[in-house]
Order: structure tokens, then sequence, then C-alpha cells
């Protein structure tokens, strides 16, 4: 099968980005013929002063990307479009590329970007479902993508305009959100429901059980507000023992939270930085547990079901998916959002019961192998790429006209404009 995957790669590299790389190994080595269209967030710095409009106007629609992306799709003729990001220079515009061309669509929901201008369902310190009850324009109230009311106004406007032209309901032909509770945020926010199917991440390569001394708790993550790093740190400088810290990745709240260690006198606490994969996996082989304090709605955390594939239970905040990704007291250990008390009780216990973790370690190995191989996933994907190419040609033919031709003049100013 050709395949064609895009993804708008991020100025920090996430577990989106890892996901997108699991897919084209795994489709390639697989015997696909895989072409990838990436594009970057570090382009965003080309466009200052007096081209942020331009910026502004190709994060609706970028004219270039879809006569590109048209022209390679007539060069290439892929069976399959399969989208992981298009925020924000790759643009929805894509969609359109693939409907010129008759070719099917898949898009992963990898955040909460379509029904949350920040991406996110987080505001203040805490989990925010304005947008999802009452439509986009909260954000712009509150400024939810980086604090800013004018930026937060350029992704709503991207949501609205592309809700309004049939983007989101007409052009991608199957949704794959990566968990069931994401499934219901997503229907709840208007998306819909018959063309969203779930399909979780996967761990590629296998890194295998770790079977060495687990001598530490393991953080892996973008340091930013929402991943509940203050939480984490507000516990261990509780905790009354000696347990120590590896923090692993790097972000905008880093050198808080590095002071925040110096000033409470946190010996236990070491920052390691942004680390290659094989390292991070090294790491989660001889951690004791991964902590995941976040305290947003996650999709399905690569960190998670890595620290699974490496077995290595994980101590996570009680909320969204996870209360299911992670059994309590099974595969690992649940603790309050935002409660430092009650985290520090949970990693208190952990180290002082190093047998059950270890046996909550084993069981999480053995939920990987159950639901996040590669193999597993695999063949769920090529279902889903099967099903949405037989479906493809029984959906109603075409648009009305005069939506068609609102879509093609749309282009044709944007394109002048940029």
């Amino acid at each position: 099968m050709k395949i064609i995957l895009v993804h708008n790669t991020y100025q920090q590299p996430g577990g989106e980005d890892a996901a997108f790389r699991n897919e084209y190994n795994l489709l390639t080595k697989a015997g696909h013929e895989v072409v990838r269209y990436v594009r970057s967030n570090h382009d965003v710095s080309h466009y200052v002063s007096v081209r942020q409009l331009a910026l502004a106007k190709r994060t609706i629609w970028a004219s270039d990307t879809r006569e590109e992306f048209r022209q390679l799709l007539l060069r290439e003729r892929p069976e399959i479009v399969h989208v992981h990001n298009t925020f924000l220079m790759v643009s929805p515009s894509v969609y359109w590329a693939c409907r010129d061309a008759n070719v099917p669509v898949i898009q992963t929901l990898h955040n909460y970007r379509l029904i949350c201008p920040g991406g996110t369902l987080f505001r203040d310190g805490r989990v925010c479902e304005e947008c999802v009850e009452h439509g986009v324009g909260p954000s712009v109230r509150y400024g939810s993508y980086r604090k800013s009311r004018t930026y937060s106004a350029l992704v709503a406007a991207m949501l609205t305009t592309h809700r309004l032209l049939g983007t989101w309901s007409r052009m991608i032909d199957y949704y794959l959100a990566l968990t069931d509770f994401a499934r219901r945020k997503f229907i709840a926010g208007g998306l819909p429901a018959d063309k969203i199917l779930v399909k979780p991440n996967f761990v590629y390569p296998d890194p295998g059980d770790g079977n060495g001394e687990r001598s530490y708790a393991l953080f892996v993550g973008r340091l930013s507000p929402e991943k509940g790093l203050p939480t984490l740190l507000a516990a261990w400088a509780r905790l009354g023992i000696f347990m120590p810290l590896h923090i692993i990745g790097d972000g905008p709240v880093q050198a808080q939270l590095e002071e925040y260690v110096r000033q409470f006198h946190i010996p236990s606490v070491r920052f390691l930085g942004s680390l290659k994969w094989e390292l991070v996996v090294r790491a989660m082989k001889g951690a004791l547990c991964l902590m995941f304090p976040s305290q947003c709605y996650e999709g399905l955390p690569m960190t998670v079901i890595e620290a699974f594939a490496c077995g290595t239970p994980v101590i996570a905040s009680r909320m969204d998916s996870r209360q299911e990704l992670i059994s309590d007291g099974w595969t690992g250990l649940h603790f309050t959002p935002g409660d430092a008390d009650d985290l520090a009780s949970k990693a208190r216990w952990a180290w002082k019961h190093p047998g059950d973790m270890a046996e909550m370690g084993k069981r999480a190995r053995r939920e990987y192998e159950a639901k996040y191989t590669s193999a597993r996933n695999y063949k769920m994907l090529l279902e889903i790429y099967d099903r949405a190419i037989q479906n493809h040609h029984a959906r109603p033919n075409g648009f009305e006209a005069d939506l068609t031709t609102s879509a093609s003049s749309f282009g044709a100013g944007q394109e002048q404009s940029c």
C-alpha cells in the first residue's frame, strides 16, 4: 500500500512527534511505500513584524500547501493520506487537496486542538471545558493559546472557518482518538461520532523489560505548567525520606523548578535535561516508578506506555483516561490531582514496598504486551485504512455549488495575501 503521512512538527519535540515517527517506521518495515510530508513550526520565526499578518492567514489557509500537496498526490497517487498534525504551517488546506485528488483521509487526534484553541482543555491551573460546551469563543476571552487573546482569536478563527466550510465534518473519512475518554470529549465538542474510531499509540521498537536495580523515581516530559511539576516537587519536599527523583525533559518552567529545589533544599532531585529515546528507555528500566502528575487532560501519553513496556509501574493523577490506563494497585497508583500530600504518601509507600512495585511492573509489562505492541497496532491500523478506502467512494459526491465556490474563493484570496 502507498501511504502519505502528514505531520507538522513542534518547536519542542514531544509525544506526537514520537507517535508519527513510530508509525512511519512500522509501516516502512512492514513493506509499505510511505511518503512523508513534514513541515516545522520552527519556520514561524521567519514571520516577523509585517509578515505576522501572512502567518495569521496561512494558519487558516495555506494556499501554497494546498497546491504543493495536490501536486504530490498527483505524482505519488497514494491509496490513503494519514494526517497527524497540521497546526500551524501545514494548515487545514491539506484536506482540500485530498478532496481535489479524491484520496481518503485519516486524522489522528493527538491533542484537543479541534475543540480547544489551547489544545489542552486546561486554563489557570485547572481543567476547562468551556469551549466544549459553548464553542471556541471563551478561549479568546481567556487567552487560552499562549496566554494571548490575539493568538487565541487566530486559532479560534481557523477552527470556526473550517467548521463553516465543512472541513471537519466532510473532508476527513475517519478520526482516530487515542482513548474512549478522548472520543467522548470530541463528540461533545461537535465532531461527528460515526467518524471517530479509537486506536491507541504504541511503542516501537519494543525496548524490552528492565531487570536491573530500580533505585529512583522518574519523570519524563515537557516542563510546562499543566504537567504538574510544582505538585511533584512539593510532594518531594514533604517526603521525609531520601528518595531520588530524576527529571528528564526541558521546557518553559525549568528555571522556576530548579529554583524551587534550591530554595527548599531538596537534594534528592536531579534535572537531566532532554535525552535521546535510547537513554530515556535506559532510565525507565532503572526506575522504581514513573511519576505522571499532569493536571490536564492527556491523549494517550507515550511515556506511560513506554514505562509499561519497560516493566515500570506508574504513579499518576487520578483523572481522564489514566483511571482506565493505569489500574490503581495493579499496574501503578493513583493520587488526587494537585494534592502534594497525597502524592507524597503514594511515593513514600512505593519506596518502602519495592516488592509490591516489582509485581506491579510485571503486570504493567503484560498490559503493554496485550494492548500497546507494534504488532497489535499494525493490525488495527491496516483494518482502519482498508475501511476508509472501501467507504470513501460511498460518501456523497462533492459539495453544494455555493460551498465549493466559497472554498475556492477563500483559497484564492489567501494566495494573494500570502
